[in-house]
């Protein structure tokens, strides 16, 4: 599980951390009953506080979202997770609106900053295609 933290997004660490999660189980990258990676371990990946992460699952889990079994670890909800369509069309909107501010204040066009979102969805695209390579 990869994520990706951005300082300067105006953003808590810890709601990344929640959205991003949201959205790799929405995009079927996660799935139910799948195990996330340990508080402490994604907090080193991360570079960030150990509370921020803790801080990040326990929302997820109040949320029906995640379940963590103590000593066990923290999984994807089994249950069914409350993520519609509608919603990850919201959480989307949102950083779209985020990345439209950023650009119009470093002056860039609609054109230029669709050809880098374009640019970052095929870095995705190969992204996965090369993890999905390494699998054995």
């Amino acid at each position: 599980m990869k994520l990706h933290i951005n300082p300067k997004e105006g953003k808590p660490i810890y709601r990344q951390i929640m959205d991003q999660v949201k959205y790799l189980i929405a995009s079927g990258r996660l799935s139910p009953g799948d195990e996330l990676p340990t508080v402490r371990g994604l907090a080193q990946d991360l570079l960030i506080n150990p509370n921020t992460v803790a801080r990040a699952y326990r929302e997820l889990e109040q949320a029906g979202i995640l379940v963590t079994r103590q000593g066990a670890g923290t999984y994807v909800s089994t249950q069914g997770t409350p993520l519609s369509r509608e919603a990850c069309g919201r959480l989307l909107l949102e950083r779209a609106r985020a990345l439209a501010a950023e650009a119009w204040h470093l002056g860039y066009r609609l054109e230029d900053t669709l050809s880098l979102l374009r640019r970052a969805h095929e870095e995705q695209q190969a992204e996965q295609h090369n993890d999905k390579e390494d699998t054995p």
